[in-house]
């Protein structure tokens, strides 16, 4: 069975390449484009990992992260945050924030699968710009 991955991003060329690139690795692929519609989507469909922008409509990942990690059953399913925020600090924001990790966006579409293979796997450190920190 393949392993289920959202991934919440508003900007449709982002989440289109993300898409593709997943799905020929075989994952199966959810997505949403704001906030609200993560939540549901989550709920719904209880993904293996969520990719999850910060910037977003509606409620922006903090806050989605937020509520998902509020849930016993999201305790355990890793949420990365898959933003362009990547500044100094920003790493360390997303991680007080309750994400288990941190992918840097422009996605670099050859590292990006071993990336989100690493999280899968539970080994849950900041991968920025496929250099692990």
């Amino acid at each position: 069975m393949p392993r289920k991955i959202l991934i919440v991003e508003d900007n449709e060329d982002n989440r289109e390449l993300v898409l593709k690139v997943l799905r020929n690795k075989g994952y199966e692929m959810i997505q949403a484009a704001d906030g609200e519609e993560a939540l549901e989507k989550a709920v719904a469909e209880m993904p293996d990992l969520i990719l999850l922008d910060i910037s977003l409509p509606k409620l922006d990942g903090y806050e989605v992260a937020r509520r998902l990690k509020g849930m016993e059953e999201f305790k355990e399913i890793p949420i990365i945050a898959f933003t362009a925020h990547a500044m100094k600090g920003d790493r360390e924001k997303v991680i007080v924030a309750g994400f288990e990790g941190y992918i840097s966006k422009p996605i670099n579409v050859r590292e990006f699968p071993e990336q989100v293979r690493s999280y899968l796997r539970g080994k849950w450190e900041s991968v920025i710009g496929g250099k692990e920190e």
